[in-house]
């Protein structure tokens, strides 16, 4: 096995970035074709440990012209949603934790906490996070936290 092939293993064969699905028998010379994108797991920090994710190649191309965008999936009920990328970066960088998004309702933000759990686990493999939930004035607050 191949270390593209282990890497879309890992990710489903789901692009890092956009969050489609990469064809493992596209040509790898295809914009939509499978490529490996190697990142720095915690940038900066003495010892550093890098990392691979899976990515389109057109997406991960991209990334060197114009800086990238990790979006929210439509079908969340989110307020105010923040930046992944830059929160990411952020936390793993200096720890803590980063209010996300605001939700009307607890499933909403349930719903959002999974769907952002799940989606971490292909943008940052390797670094673990998790959400809480706080209620307060009618809303509820999702935090992320790495550590």
């Amino acid at each position: 096995m191949s270390d593209l092939d282990q890497v879309g293993e890992a990710d489903g064969w789901r692009c890092w970035l956009c969050d489609s699905p990469v064809d493992p028998d596209a040509s790898v010379n295809s914009d939509l074709g499978p490529s490996v994108d190697s990142y720095a797991a915690t940038k900066g920090k003495k010892g550093s440990t890098g990392g691979e994710r899976l990515a389109h190649r057109a997406c991960n191309t991209m990334k060197g012209k114009i800086a990238p965008v990790v979006p929210w999936a439509d079908h969340l009920l989110v307020a105010e949603p923040a930046p992944i990328l830059e929160t990411v970066e952020r936390l793993t960088r200096k720890g803590g934790r980063e209010l996300v998004a605001r939700c009307m309702s607890e499933d909403d933000a349930l719903a959002a906490s999974a769907w952002l759990l799940e989606r971490l686990t292909r943008f940052a493999p390797g670094v673990r996070f998790d959400t809480q939930i706080n209620a307060g004035g009618g809303q509820y607050l999702l935090m992320l936290r790495a550590g």
